[in-house]
């Protein structure tokens, strides 16, 4: 979602070994100088009430891994970002690097816990999970957190990966796993009749 560019948003069979598929984006519009308010970002809701086991709000709240494989045609500091909906939209933001362009990389990023955030048991919106693409100054003018900091929008990208300043930009993501504790295990492979 976002304001910056055009793109082309599709499922792609471009996938390292053991996926069949990836979530990619491509850009058909550049915008090399964007405003300060532009911004494109890959964005997953969670349910609040699919997040009560991590105990938020509490001492006993717990720590979390993310895990996923990324490709893209820059290289270089991406901002990753989780936001509490429920709590002022308090946020933390990590970064991950892309180090070689078009090439399947697997990433891990630990996530502490929060102690003194809360979700409502409810439907709506706990966590916003965002992988930052492009943004103008307004989201990358701050400074990536690896603690729960109070909002603030020039901390949400400050390393800006800068997918979308030129025509045929892409970034592609599968294989996302978001655990309890400080490890990445590797990807569990479920199928609707297993989840259900």
């Amino acid at each position: 979602l976002g304001t910056l560019g055009a793109w082309t948003i599709e499922q792609s069979t471009d996938a390292p070994n053991g996926f069949s598929n990836s979530l990619k984006h491509t850009c058909t519009t550049a915008d090399s100088s964007p405003a300060a308010g532009d911004f494109i970002v890959v964005s997953h809701l969670i349910e609040a009430q699919n997040l009560q086991s991590l105990a938020y709000g509490t001492s006993d709240a717990k720590g979390l891994t993310i895990s996923f494989w990324v490709k893209s045609n820059k290289t270089g500091s991406a901002s990753f970002e989780l936001l509490q909906a429920d709590n002022s939209n308090r946020h933390i933001t990590p970064t991950y690097s892309i180090n070689s362009a078009d090439t399947w990389e697997y990433k891990t990023i630990v996530i502490p816990a929060d102690p003194s955030g809360a979700f409502n048991n409810d439907n709506g919106t706990g966590f916003e999970v965002n992988w930052w693409l492009n943004s103008g100054s307004t989201y990358s003018s701050g400074t990536n957190t690896t603690s729960w900091q109070s909002y603030v929008d020039g901390n949400r990208n400050a390393s800006n990966l800068g997918v979308g300043s030129a025509t045929s930009d892409y970034f592609a993501i599968t294989g996302v796993q978001l655990e309890v504790g400080e490890q990445a295990t590797p990807f569990e492979h479920r199928s609707y009749g297993d989840e259900l």
